[in-house]
């Protein structure tokens, strides 16, 4: 059976991945390593 990650993004890595995902420039394989790491960061509370 499969470990479940425990692991979680900062807020930091996770601001700069929301930045490379709204800039064009940046390759396909930057924005899918950029998703990857928003996936891993733990949602916002109401």
């Amino acid at each position: 059976m499969a470990k479940k990650n425990s692991v979680r993004t900062s807020s930091g890595v996770a601001s700069t991945a929301s930045k490379v995902l709204r800039d064009d420039r940046y390759s396909k394989a930057a924005k899918t390593t950029a998703a990857s790491a928003l996936v891993n960061r733990k949602s916002k509370s109401k």
